[in-house]
């Protein structure tokens, strides 16, 4: 057999189960607040800069806005965000957190360190993680 096809041999595979497995992670974290994780990373962007258009969003969590805009009407029928027209541009729509947004910052302050936690091992601490996140965005730089 050519080992270049061996699933164990694939960085891809496990790249995707990294990435399942720690979505799967946050689930029992987020679902007591209603959240799914693509609802958090809003919530994180947003926590960093309140007010911000739907592009903009897109853009840092380098997805497209189309996928982007159905997520933000349902965190609106939750009533933690809130879309409103954009001043210079009525097309656009700019994103801000409601007090219930800005509250579930405080409810999920154990959320970052539960899942580190989670994550380290002997071979990824905290020391080794700097690290990992320069190969990582190393590896999505060549493929953006």
């Amino acid at each position: 057999m050519d080992e270049r096809f061996r699933l164990d041999n694939q960085l891809c595979f496990r790249l995707y189960t990294a990435s399942r497995l720690i979505t799967q992670a946050y689930y029992p974290l987020l679902s007591e607040y209603r959240l799914t994780y693509p609802q958090y990373l809003v919530l994180l962007v947003l926590w960093e800069k309140d007010g911000q258009p739907v592009n903009d969003i897109a853009k840092r969590l380098m997805l497209e806005t189309n996928t982007v805009t159905p997520l933000l009407k349902r965190m609106e029928a939750e009533g933690i965000v809130t879309r409103s027209p954009g001043k210079k541009d009525a097309r656009q729509r700019i994103v801000k957190l409601t007090a219930e947004g800005r509250n579930l910052q405080k409810k999920l302050t154990d959320v970052p360190d539960t899942v580190a936690r989670g994550v380290l091992c002997e071979r990824v601490n905290v020391e080794t993680v700097p690290g990992l996140f320069d190969m990582l965005d190393a590896i999505i730089r060549q493929l953006s």
